[in-house]
């Protein structure tokens, strides 16, 4: 099991910078991919930023530049620092860790609580 704790959302103005943290425990030598993800009243959730062990990164289109995905490997953090935010970038974020196991046949995808992020105008 991975336990996944976000941290720093909030509400801010349009144009304003935020940094969401993931501080990950249990048994994180499984983790194979650590990704944000977001979700917005009436909608679908939908992938922000994913960072692979492998070193890569995927941005969801919508990103475009302004949200930066890092990790900290020896505190088991994922950071999202996102910056230039507009109002439709309010959502709940969610934290994800994809966990793999030889004797798995299917990797596992553990989640966080979520933290609010609210942009007004």
């Amino acid at each position: 099991q991975v336990r996944l704790v976000e941290s720093g959302g909030g509400l801010v103005q349009a144009g304003d910078s935020l940094r969401l943290s993931c501080a990950a425990s249990g048994d994180t030598t499984c983790i194979s991919a650590m990704a944000w993800y977001r979700q917005a009243p009436g909608n679908e959730r939908e992938l922000v930023a994913q960072f692979t062990t492998s070193g890569s990164t995927n941005y969801g289109y919508f990103v475009r530049g302004r949200f930066t995905i890092s990790t900290d490997s020896a505190k088991n953090s994922l950071y999202l620092q996102m910056n230039s935010l507009k109002p439709e970038d309010t959502a709940v974020y969610y934290c994800s860790a994809e966990c793999r196991k030889p004797q798995w046949l299917v990797p596992s995808r553990f989640w966080g609580q979520g933290t609010q992020v609210t942009i007004s105008q």
